[in-house]
């Protein structure tokens, strides 16, 4: 019996009437933990890291002369009584991260809220698209660090600035995958369902999402990352409080393990909040998720 035949059988054995997509994701898990992907995940960090250490702290490379070195972060962040005054037993560290978490939830949902009906409208129907869609690419090329000015102007605050800046990447990725997705969806899906009575509504409700949902998710997530990258541009122009208020703050002091300390934060929350977005397209997928278990 081939391998792929036993995971189709386990697969098989889990499925049923009560079975629930957190039993087909921990089998997944399972099934990852056997294969030498986290082994090899764990090899890269230590390459990574021993980099770092050899090229600071052993070397002693031009390049790398000013740069903090592994020992020095991570004795500061994880101290009780850290010289320059953050660590993960200060309350600062943890306002920091809270603030830049609430400024990101707030963009986040707001750009799956309007991105994802868009893109959805965008892809369905062509003339929407065509009187859309060259506005849409026209702005979307615009860098984030270009709106600083206009969003400084039109929202008053600390807070709205950063939120909107935040909200803008994340929106276009939303969009642009959203509709990438609808025109993925072969039409003859559409047509069989018409010819068996389905209203264009029906269509739309029962073929158009559900076809366009892995894109959808995919979109979600790139939409997650880069909503990280543009909070921090925000935070650094005009933000009070937050990672990249942190950062910046930290290099205009010369505090350069702090910065190390924000950037290592920001990637470990990132990659968690990246994740969650993760679980619940498995969540409410969980058609793909038995077709990438049994592909496992």
């Amino acid at each position: 019996m081939s391998s792929t035949m036993k995971t189709a059988d386990v697969v098989t054995n889990t499925q049923g009437p009560e079975v629930s997509t957190l039993s087909l994701t921990m089998f997944r898990f399972a099934s990852w933990l056997k294969s030498p992907r986290p082994y090899l995940m764990m090899i890269g960090f230590a390459i990574v890291l021993g980099f770092w250490y050899l090229a600071v702290e052993v070397w002693k490379l031009p390049r790398f002369e000013d740069m903090p070195g592994l020992t020095e972060v991570f004795s500061e962040w994880f101290s009780k009584d850290p010289y320059y005054g953050l660590s993960i037993f200060t309350p600062e560290y943890y306002l920091h991260i809270g603030i830049s978490l609430r400024r990101i939830a707030y963009a986040f949902l707001l750009a799956t809220c309007l991105g994802v009906p868009l893109g959805l409208f965008l892809g369905w129907s062509k003339n929407f698209r065509e009187f859309i869609f060259p506005l849409f690419e026209v702005l979307r090329p615009i860098p984030i660090l270009a709106w600083v000015p206009l969003a400084i102007i039109m929202f008053a605050g600390s807070e709205s600035p950063v939120i909107f800046l935040t909200f803008l990447a994340s929106f276009f990725a939303t969009t642009l995958n959203t509709m990438l997705g609808v025109e993925s969806i072969d039409e003859s899906y559409s047509r069989a369902a018409s010819c068996l009575g389905a209203s264009r509504w029906q269509v739309f409700r029962h073929v158009v999402i559900p076809g366009a949902m892995p894109y959808i998710f995919t979109g979600l997530q790139i939409s997650i990352g880069v909503a990280w990258f543009s909070l921090v541009a925000g935070e650094m122009v005009s933000g009070q409080y937050g990672l990249g208020y942190l950062i910046n703050t930290a290099y205009m002091m010369i505090e350069y393990p702090k910065i190390i300390i924000g950037m290592i934060t920001l990637g470990i929350i990132g990659f968690a909040t990246s994740a969650m977005v993760r679980m619940l397209g498995d969540y409410l997928m969980q058609w793909r998720v038995r077709e990438l278990a049994l592909g496992d």
